[in-house]
């Protein structure tokens, strides 16, 4: 897996400990999420997975329990021909205004491999298209 900045200020995901097995994903940049509703933020990140991978983004255990955000859509999908910026839907299921900050860890990666029927694949250039470019 190759991971590329798009932005300087973007920080590159690790793990946090040697058992862990999600990458922290961070903000690059600021914004309120308010009760009940959701915000896509980005990470200043792209990945190369390489054929037969997907990337899950999955909620961070921290950010549900204490404030009740999670990824609306857990788990997210990165497919291995997605080549535009990771960007993360986060909702508010909690009574407060929540803050996100720039480099605030908000979500998690993990690999994971996949098995793909050869001929179920289509001819499709999908380039950095996203978030449902491939129909609903």
């Amino acid at each position: 897996m190759i991971i590329e900045r798009l932005r300087e200020d973007a920080i590159i995901p690790r793990y946090q400990t040697k058992g862990s097995v999600g990458l922290d994903l961070h903000s690059i940049e600021a914004t309120v999420i308010l009760p009940g509703d959701s915000a896509l933020i980005g990470t200043g990140l792209r990945i190369n997975l390489p054929e037969g991978f997907e990337g899950q983004v999955r909620s961070r255990s921290g950010l549900a329990a204490k404030n009740s955000v999670f990824v609306l859509n857990s788990p997210g999908t990165i497919d291995s021909d997605y080549r535009g910026e990771i960007k993360i839907i986060l909702f508010n299921a909690g009574k407060e205004a929540f803050y996100v900050k720039t480099g605030d860890r908000i979500a998690q990666l993990v690999l994971a491999p996949v098995h793909i029927e050869q001929e179920l694949l289509l001819d499709n250039i999908r380039e950095d298209n996203g978030f449902g470019s491939t129909g609903l």
